[in-house]
């Protein structure tokens, strides 16, 4: 064993030790690997730094990217609408609903980003059922995981393992080659959380969850003691209103109703004109999304042709994302003290209306001519982003409180068919191999920048740039590997071990090597490591290399076992409130359950026998 291969092994080592210790960013620590590889001369300069200028480093990238898209257009959002609409108040139900989304939407999307975008949702919806917030986030990682399992695209260790599959002379992954073996883990994954997981989570079904610290729009509109309810009524066609302004048309001060929204329909949808001025000119067939005084007569209207209008959950939903409310404090040092909300004119000057007034935790009523004193709280509300301009006027006054709302708004909802629409071309491109891979991902971000789904500032500000200098980092340390022939003890190693005993045998040492190792390391350090050996392995077998290939890809995305083993599941430990032991006990019969489909299922898709490696491979993968 030459002093190159100790040094590598070493490195490994150390490397495994650092990031297992979660007390060295795994950023710096793939940067001091590039370092060491350089400086000790193993690898030359430009080998060492060679994975920055990998396609899977691209690819990661973009990815992150579209993913990003999906978020701002409200495609996740739209998702836990749906579970939460069609999961009712069962657990089961919502469990399989939770699972299902996480890991389908996982498919095309970063795993570590729909945790994120699930918590949220997850935690509102053990809210308003009532239900144990701890045994449903769990399943819902574990489930983000899985989608690792279900696409070319869905996480890094796949693609690490397609183009190592390139490298070496052979045909890459499909898109969808190993989705029937994700499926078949999901649904024993969510078969058994049903049966025996859940039972090992902490608390009990009839455990009320905890709600989110944020108060809900309606819970503020009561604590002001508004005293008005919102109305939604349709201009009709012989509506004497069509034509005027909202101004010309009295409707505040005949029937004390004030327009803080207008829904108009268009030839392909429709249009939200949130917190319209007293020039918007009002149209027939015109919604209007108002705020009117309780109790008063519903036909009180009909000389304005004014009729109520069924809106649906969706529109609800919708109007929620362009406009809010808050709870504001005057400052006590803002130009507005001694002056009244008429006399300021505060509606067209913030664009936002005022629903209520507290002095000394009381209702002032009326308040439009009270004079401001310091330290009187506003009830106001209006489009997001004049809320948020609002903050910006500190010396005016303090946004004391936004309500829950505010932190699921979808900003760019109306590009969500879009945004669908560019997720279907980039899958159906690589499905049926009209570009490469590397090129669809790459056409994908830009479309979603042209097509104004995001920014070009928020485009670069989604990519994780942690995540890519790891895997960059980690690629020369998989080379180094091989040209010091590392590569060559390990599946002499392997051989010698398990060689006799067949393919499944070696299969199965293939898939523990890349879970234990992603105990240590991140998944991608550990697929960049094992995929070469893998397919030496298979080589020195003189079998087909793609049931091993599947056996890392699989593997790596099975981080079930412990909490710091993936972010996916780090993430959901302090909402959760769990503890190191109840990963322990939930995951690790998940993680041999999701072997034994793989030893069973992977030799059936993906054939040992009737597989001929290139001539040229010979050469590059030489059976030790």
């Amino acid at each position: 064993m030459t002093f190159d291969v100790i040094f590598v092994f070493s490195l490994i080592g150390l490397t495994a030790m650092l990031m297992a210790s979660n007390r060295v960013r795994y950023d710096i620590v793939a940067l001091l690997v590039v370092l060491a590889l350089m400086l000790s001369g193993v690898l030359t300069v430009g080998e060492a730094i060679s994975g920055f200028g990998s396609p899977v480093v691209i690819l990661v990238a973009c990815l992150l990217v579209v993913g990003e898209m999906l978020d701002r257009t409200g495609v996740a959002r739209a998702v836990g609408d749906v579970i939460l609409k069609y999961g009712g108040t069962s657990e089961t139900r919502l469990l399989i609903y939770i699972m299902l989304a996480a890991a389908l939407l996982g498919g095309v999307m970063s795993s570590t980003a729909i945790v994120a975008i699930f918590i949220p949702i997850v935690l509102r919806i053990a809210a308003e059922t009532n239900l144990n917030k701890s045994r449903l986030l769990m399943p819902m990682s574990y489930a983000a995981l899985i989608s690792g399992m279900l696409t070319l695209i869905a996480t890094t260790p796949n693609i690490v393992m397609h183009e190592e599959l390139k490298d070496a002379g052979l045909d890459g992954f499909g898109f969808f080659s190993f989705m029937p073996l994700g499926l078949a883990v999901l649904a024993i994954a969510i078969g058994y959380l049903l049966l025996v997981g859940r039972k090992l989570l902490p608390g009990d079904a009839d455990t009320p969850a905890c709600g989110q610290g944020e108060r809900k729009i309606n819970v503020l509109w009561k604590d002001f003691q508004v005293g008005k309810s919102l109305e939604w009524l349709r201009i009709g066609v012989d509506s004497p209103l069509v034509g005027e302004t909202i101004g010309q048309s009295e409707l505040e001060s005949r029937f004390g109703l004030r327009v803080i929204g207008i829904q108009r329909p268009l030839r392909r949808g429709q249009d939200r004109l949130a917190a319209p001025s007293s020039e918007t000119e009002l149209h027939a067939e015109d919604v209007l999304l108002a705020v009117g005084e309780t109790g008063l007569d519903e036909n009180r209207y009909d000389d304005m042709k004014l009729t109520p209008a069924s809106i649906t959950d969706r529109d609800r939903q919708q109007w929620l994302w362009e406009m809010g409310g808050a709870a504001v404090l005057v400052h006590p040092e803002s130009k507005l003290i001694g002056k009244s909300l008429r006399t300021c004119t505060f509606r067209s000057t913030y664009g936002l209306h005022v629903l209520g007034m507290r002095r000394g935790n009381k209702p002032v009523a009326p308040y439009a001519d009270a004079k401001l004193h310091a330290a009187d709280s506003l009830f106001v509300v209006g489009p997001w982003e004049k809320i948020d301009q609002l903050q910006s006027s500190s010396h005016d006054f303090v946004v004391t409180e936004l309500p829950r709302e505010r932190t699921e708004v979808v900003k760019a909802y109306r590009k969500m068919p879009v945004a669908l629409v560019i997720l279907v071309l980039m899958v159906l491109l690589t499905l049926f191999n009209i570009v490469p891979l590397v090129a669809a991902v790459i056409m994908a971000a830009l479309a979603a920048v042209f097509t104004r789904c995001l920014t070009m500032e928020d485009a670069y500000r989604s990519i994780h740039w942690s995540s890519v200098v790891l895997v960059a980092g980690m690629l020369p340390l998989a080379k180094a590997l091989d040209q010091t022939g590392g590569t060559d003890l390990v599946v002499k190693a392997m051989m010698s071990v398990v060689g006799d005993a067949g393919p499944r045998m070696m299969l199965t040492a293939v898939f523990f090597i890349t879970a234990i190792l992603s105990l240590f390391l991140s998944n991608t350090a550990s697929a960049v490591l094992v995929a070469p050996i893998a397919i030496y392995v298979a080589r020195a077998l003189d079998v087909s290399p793609y049931p091993f290939a599947v056996a890392v890809v699989i593997a790596a995305s099975a981080a079930f076992s412990t909490p710091v083993s993936s972010p996916v599941v780090t993430l959901v430990v302090e909402p959760g409130r769990y503890k190191f032991m109840d990963f322990v006990k939930v995951g690790v019969p998940l993680l041999l359950l999701t072997f034994l489909v793989t030893i069973l299922l992977a030799p059936i898709i993906f054939p040992f026998s009737g597989f001929e490696w290139p001539v040229e491979e010979a050469t590059h993968a030489a059976a030790p």
